[in-house]
């Protein structure tokens, strides 16, 4: 033992290496799974290590500001600076391709507004209510006013990690907007103090029996249980994955996540492509009216956009009988926080702006936009995207991947598995563990602040008093062609409906305002 033990300290550093080399070459000579690690031993590697840290090499030392998708750097950073109340600024003039085809212009007043004395955003910038109070119309035992035109998107616990939800949940309590909670229920990280909007996909987790049907009383006593809740939010499809279930493998699935989704530990949770409550337009309506009924709460849908029929016969029935959803959630093709497969993020589904205007035209001939509240989402959570939703007919934008964004999300692009660097995006235990609740919400906070704020200065800037006044020719699109612009009226070939507006201090004193009382 001592013979060998001194014949093995006699060998030199280099000696082990080139053994450990030698039988890692042995390995790849006599594996037959990765044809380039067999033809060329060890170096091989050096292929699967380079693809693996590409993304991180083409984000951080490759592309240009205005180059990455879905955000690029010079969006992130805005984001960032914003939620970290740094300097948000650029300097020099713009670095983007003014003369592309797509590239939006919002035209200013020859003259700014300038606010009279008392007006609220002279000694608060940030407050801006929706100007359309929700479930009115239809009457509903408790109409809602959200506080904020912008607000948190529907991403559920399971999706994002605790920290991130508890994060989104206490900066929403602190600025007013509510904070959608997405498919996977309420959980106590939801309960921090924000309105809440419940949303529910067609696995209906946390108001389903132990076969994944509905429950109307498990919904209503939610809701009783949950007074912070202020709207149901049906959803029939998302923008990543339109006609498509979801899955949350069993290996993720946390004893937590299983009583919150009321679903059995050990299986593959999995969200069916279509709902079981109803099955045709008609069936869907009156599943809704039920549900408003049972609750008091206003009742709309959520949506990716492809076939126009069936909205069309939506539109015709609600025209017909006076029934139907209180709000339409439209989303875009290009957004969606959860994982999907490509062919579906890629390719199916309409991007925002054609998916909006083509439904938004749908309803507008029945004179029904007025009685609706319209919600974009897809990539809205910046100032110019945001003024060019508004003037669309948006009333309400939601922010998913942006507030992700503003409590440290990277845009690494692993929300498929289980392994967010930054936290936001995982169930493991250590990455989340990163997140600071009390930090994050903090930045989220200042996130909503500014954009809101730049929204509103925007508005001044084009004579307006509320994002709500914005129509679709005070926003131009190049088209590419002899340099060439329009309007967004010319573009998409419809004028929005003018939006009631009578001044921030009716929207302020409003009795619905926040869900504060009932009919």
């Amino acid at each position: 033992m001592n013979d060998i033990l001194q014949f093995l300290g006699s060998i030199p550093w280099w000696g082990y290496l080139l053994f450990i080399l030698a039988l890692i070459a042995a390995r790849d000579i006599s594996q037959k799974k990765h044809t380039v690690q067999h033809n060329f031993p060890i170096i091989g590697h050096l292929r699967y290590f380079i693809e693996s840290i590409g993304p991180e090499f083409r984000q951080y030392i490759v592309a240009n500001n205005r180059e990455e998708l879905p955000f690029n750097r010079r969006q992130r950073s805005w984001i960032y600076a914003s939620s970290k109340k740094e300097n948000n600024f650029q300097g020099f003039g713009t670095d983007q391709d003014m003369y592309s085809a797509g590239y939006t212009f919002i035209k200013p007043a020859l003259l700014p507004l300038k606010l009279p004395a008392g007006h609220p955003n002279l000694t608060n910038p940030y407050v801006c209510p929706s100007a359309k109070v929700i479930g009115e119309y239809h009457k509903r035992k408790q109409p809602y006013l959200p506080k904020s035109v912008i607000n948190v998107s529907g991403m559920s616990f399971g999706s994002l990690s605790a920290a991130a939800i508890e994060s989104l949940n206490k900066g929403a309590m602190k600025f007013g907007c509510y904070h959608n909670t997405g498919e996977g229920g309420v959980s106590a990280y939801h309960k921090n103090g924000a309105d809440i909007v419940l949303n529910i996909g067609t696995a209906y987790f946390g108001v389903r029996d132990d076969d994944g049907n509905f429950v109307m009383e498990k919904l209503v006593k939610l809701c009783k249980d949950n007074p912070a809740i202020k709207m149901i939010e049906l959803k029939l499809s998302q923008g990543a994955k339109p006609g498509k279930g979801g899955v949350l493998p069993a290996s993720k699935l946390t004893k937590e996540l299983a009583e919150i989704r009321h679903v059995p530990m050990g299986k593959d949770v999995i969200s069916p492509a279509s709902h079981s409550a109803f099955s045709n337009v008609p069936e869907m309506v009156d599943f809704i009216e039920k549900m408003a009924a049972a609750t008091g709460l206003p009742v709309g849908l959520k949506s990716a956009v492809g076939k126009l029929e069936l909205w069309e016969e939506l539109a015709d029935l609600m025209k017909k009988t006076g029934k139907g959803p209180d709000f339409i959630n439209i989303d875009g093709g290009e957004g969606g926080t959860g994982a999907a497969p490509p062919s579906f993020a890629d390719h199916v589904s309409l991007p925002f702006v054609y998916a909006f205007s083509s439904v938004y035209r749908i309803f507008q001939k029945r004179d029904l936009t007025d009685k609706l509240t319209f919600i974009g989402a897809g990539k809205l959570g910046l100032p110019d995207t945001a003024i060019m939703a508004f003037a669309m007919g948006v009333d309400i934008i939601n922010v998913a991947r942006e507030s992700m964004i503003s409590i440290g999300c990277i845009q690494a692009q692993v929300c498929h598995n289980n392994r967010c660097p930054s936290g936001v995006a995982t169930q493991n235990k250590w990455l989340q563990a990163g997140i600071d609740p009390t930090l994050k919400s903090e930045r989220f906070y200042n996130y909503v602040k500014t954009i809101t704020k730049e929204i509103l200065e925007i508005c001044h800037a084009c004579g307006y008093e509320h994002p709500s006044q914005f129509m679709m020719d005070d926003v131009d699109v190049a088209m590419g062609d002899n340099n060439r612009t329009q309007s967004l009226r010319t573009t998409y070939q419809y004028q929005k409906t003018p939006v009631k507006f009578e001044g921030f201090q009716k929207l302020l004193n409003s009795p619905y305002l926040g869900g504060k009382t009932s009919h």
